[in-house]
């Protein structure tokens, strides 16, 4: 499940976590309208986070894949919840390491 946030770096402001696209555009239309006067504030944000409220554009990739492994891992449980499991975790790190070592392991033996 995606979870998306608006940001207003100005009233230094965030929405809390929608799940979808039309929920994100009316949040950040209803603030602007209510305390910019319909304006749009310079350096607003809206975008993608993580089940543990981080902005996935703000991650190196590396950590944004675990964190989407994380979370695909972490809705197969609870969708409405926040945080990840401790065993979607590992299990995120597990699928990355095995990934990694599956890559090596087929580069070397072509070597």
């Amino acid at each position: 499940m995606r979870r998306y946030r608006y940001r207003c770096t100005v009233c230094r402001t965030t929405s809390p976590v929608v799940h979808q696209l039309d929920d994100l555009a009316a949040e950040g239309e209803a603030h602007r309208l209510a305390l910019h006067g319909g304006h749009i504030p310079d350096d607003e944000a809206a975008g993608q986070v993580d089940r543990l409220g981080r902005w996935y554009a703000a991650l190196s990739p590396l950590v944004a894949l675990h964190a989407r492994i994380a979370d695909g891992l972490s809705d197969l449980r609870d969708t409405k919840t926040v945080g990840h499991y401790w065993w979607a975790s590992a299990g995120a790190t597990l699928i990355l390491g095995g990934s990694a070592a599956l890559v090596l392991g087929v580069i070397s033996a072509a070597l």
